[in-house]
């Protein structure tokens, strides 16, 4: 019976680590984004200018 008292502390505990981590990115503007991640594949990215010998 305490096995089960130990795993539900730990998964708890882990549950709320994850919350945290979630609303941190929330409130640092992680999730602000909604335009670019969708249109970012239809444009191509510009050559280099440099010169790379293979």
């Amino acid at each position: 019976m305490s096995v089960i008292i130990v795993l539900l502390i730990a998964s708890v505990s882990v549950a709320s680590l994850f919350l945290a981590a979630f609303l941190w990115g929330v409130r640092s503007g992680q999730f602000e984004d909604d335009y670019s991640p969708s249109s970012r594949i239809l444009f191509d990215d510009k050559p280099s200018s440099t010169n790379q010998s293979i």
